[in-house]
């Protein structure tokens, strides 16, 4: 479901885009907590994002006091690593702005989502932090998290299929949270996100050379001066 986006700190507060995109979005505040939206149709991804707070307050109170006491926001907006995510430097849930304006996506999934992200949060505020070694296991923490929640509720057979699923996949020996699979990842992540916005593929494909040959300069370069010294 998510890949835990650790850029900076909270005490260093937002990126500058990050502080533009906050602004643009549609938000309010539930009990403490900013929700806010950069979708299509900001509005109902308000709506259905606080209708999942109150479905997890109604049905499951502690994990509710843990979302409250450990993030500061919920964000809607694109996110091409998945469907969701923590970004540690907004103390923020991310979900996908897609995901939630589908109509096959329940208040349900939003509810669990967020209690996957919120358990992120919590984690990095113990000082567990996102590391590779560490992933698979965060992710197994993150998704029992979501099981207990699940349990609770009736009616969401497909909705605990896909969190066994997710056990599964991030059992031991599971190599789907290497770095190296997880920058392709965020690489098709990237491509995707930038068709949805009409991006021409030459382009695309422009954006990535540079990228490559940018980052295989620095590459080069520390070589270089390793060599020097």
């Amino acid at each position: 479901m998510s890949t835990t986006m650790s850029r900076g700190s909270p005490a260093t507060g937002p990126s500058l885009i990050d502080r533009i995109g906050l602004w643009m979005s549609k938000s309010r505040v539930v009990d403490g907590l900013w929700i806010g939206s950069l979708s299509d149709d900001p509005e109902r991804a308000l709506q259905r994002v606080e209708a999942a707070l109150r479905l997890i307050e109604r049905f499951a109170p502690l994990h509710y006091r843990r979302i409250k006491k450990s993030l500061f926001r919920i964000w809607v907006q694109l996110v091409p690593h998945g469907a969701g995510g923590y970004q540690h430097s907004i103390n923020a849930c991310l979900l996908d702005a897609r995901v939630v304006d589908s109509e096959s996506t329940t208040v349900e999934w939003i509810a669990s989502a967020i209690v996957h992200e919120a358990t992120h949060a919590r984690l990095e505020n113990w000082g567990i932090h996102y590391y590779e070694a560490v992933r698979p296991r965060i992710e197994r923490i993150c998704a029992r998290r979501e099981w207990d929640f699940a349990r609770r509720l009736s009616g969401v057979d497909a909705l605990r299929e896909e969190i066994a699923w997710r056990l599964d996949w991030c059992g031991e020996g599971s190599t789907h949270y290497t770095d190296q699979n997880m920058s392709q990842s965020m690489d098709q992540g990237i491509a995707q996100t930038l068709r949805h916005l009409g991006t021409p593929e030459w382009l695309i494909t422009l954006m990535f050379r540079v990228r490559d040959l940018r980052v295989g300069f620095r590459r080069f370069t520390r070589r270089i001066a390793g060599a020097l010294e």
